[in-house]
């Protein structure tokens, strides 16, 4: 299985880490300002140069998780150090190339030293962007920053986008090779598991891996100090991804779990399918959400584990209840199927694996044909197509393009008429037909003449 490259954008607060992640991406997602701590979400998106394709990570979204305060603060004010340490530390350990983020007019601070001094130490590619050298005479403060003896240092204006070309073009020739013969060879369902921190992942980890199963193999995973584990039941192999250092708790620095979403980001790409855990007593949190999220950006299975079940007072209306409201907060996994367990105790765990299988086989689930044709003739017959000035969309007939996940499709005279209502109408009649559990699905909508996917 080959994986994207994972590229993490560090340094501290305020040097334009997020201006860059917008330029990079071509698209304006995180939210840029000039007060220090501004970025308030885990953002991160794929993007391609040089037709080498790469996940990029701005982790000053991972900031705002240890209480940055947002007012505006001194760029070199002491309380930031040591979240930009872990920041630093993270990227190390989980991203394959760190690009460090430095303010070219400012010059080289006690913090950009520390950063420098942690990254000196890792065997990954660093890579260091001066930023906000808009001209030529600015451009050479560059050379002050030499002295963080990290290689080429890259006068950049991520605002005006000077520089980033070079920056990019040498990020691409720094790229790993992430995939081997054996992970094109490696036929297991893998799974990865992903969670707020405590909410049951290691205890779940052991559960899975106990006595009842059988130990195939520990095996490296892709992040340097992750171990995957190959377990094996009713014939079919698993391999369970390592998204936290869940099996080596206490040799962890306990803030850094807090910034385990460059981790939980590669291990997604990897995954077939995903366990989601959520802490039945603490119930959904925005941190859930965020997972959440993750998980419909990307083409893996999912399945949602509200743990801790046996902590809960129950009546006949409980479980049902619970779910009504889980399925409520994440209204985007409509098509999750959820499982009510206790890790601890083992209830319903036995019931994990199977779920798993049934999702791994709905990514690969084919649709003939002539029965896809069927069922969009009755579903347009059912509801027609809404008109647009007059005139309204035709289909001529759909056909799936691809697996994991299952890809449909339509081709009508002009897809600009069809508006998005009607497109997840059309989703909602599929999967009444084909329920898909666990696995999202993608429509697209081409015009006749424009047949470039092929089965």
């Amino acid at each position: 299985m080959s994986t994207k490259p994972l590229v993490a954008l560090v340094g501290r607060p305020n040097v334009g880490k997020s201006t860059l992640f917008n330029r990079i991406v071509g698209r304006r997602m995180a939210v840029v300002s000039e007060t220090a701590g501004t970025t308030r979400d885990r953002l991160y998106a794929d993007s391609e140069w040089g037709g080498v394709s790469f996940s990029l990570v701005d982790t000053g979204g991972i900031e705002v998780t240890t209480g940055w305060h947002t007012e505006p603060l001194s760029e070199d004010s002491e309380r930031f150090l040591p979240f930009i340490r872990q920041q630093a530390a993270v990227a190390i350990r989980d991203a394959d190339i760190v690009i460090l983020v430095v303010d070219g007019q400012v010059g080289v601070t006690a913090a950009d030293q520390e950063v420098a001094d942690i990254l000196r130490q890792s065997n990954k590619p660093v890579l260091v962007a001066a930023n906000k050298l808009e001209s030529s005479k600015l451009a050479e403060n560059v050379y002050e920053f030499y002295e963080l003896a990290l290689g080429e240092v890259f006068p950049i204006s991520a605002l005006h986008g000077y520089g980033t070309g070079d920056l990019l073009d040498a990020m691409v020739t720094a790229v790993p090779r992430t995939a081997t013969e054996d992970d094109e060879e490696d036929t297991s369902i893998k799974i990865a598991m992903l969670g707020r921190p405590n909410v049951g992942k290691s205890t779940l980890v052991n559960k899975l891996i106990g006595e009842e199963r059988v130990i195939v193999s520990p095996i490296a995973g892709t992040t340097r100090d992750a171990i995957d584990t190959k377990i094996k039941w009713h014939g079919q192999e698993f391999t369970l991804i390592d998204t936290a250092g869940i099996r080596r708790r206490g040799k962890i620095d306990p803030g850094i779990e807090k910034y385990s979403v460059l981790r939980a980001m590669k291990a997604l790409k990897r995954a077939d399918v995903v366990l989601m855990l959520l802490d039945a007593e603490s119930g959904l949190l925005a941190q859930d959400a965020h997972v959440a999220g993750m998980i419909t950006d990307e083409t893996a299975g999912a399945i949602v584990l509200v743990n801790k079940w046996d902590a809960i007072e129950k009546d006949t209306y409980t479980m049902k209840e619970y779910e009504e409201k889980v399925r409520q907060e994440l209204n985007f996994l409509p098509y999750v199927p959820i499982l009510f367990i206790s890790a601890m105790t083992g209830q319903r765990v036995s019931r994990i694996l199977p779920h798993v299988m049934d999702v791994n086989e709905a990514r690969y689930q084919r649709i003939p044909t002539s029965a896809l044709n069927k069922f969009m003739r009755d579903a347009i017959t059912q509801h027609p197509p809404p008109g647009k000035g007059g005139r309204r969309a035709k289909f001529f007939y759909v056909t799936q393009a691809s697996v994991a996940p299952p890809t449909f499709v339509f081709f009508v005279n002009n897809p600009d008429w069809l508006n998005f209502g009607y497109k997840r109408f059309l989703e909602n009649r599929l999967r009444e037909q084909w329920p898909f559990t666990g696995v999202p699905i993608r429509l697209f909508f081409r015009a006749r003449s424009e047949d470039r996917f092929g089965k």
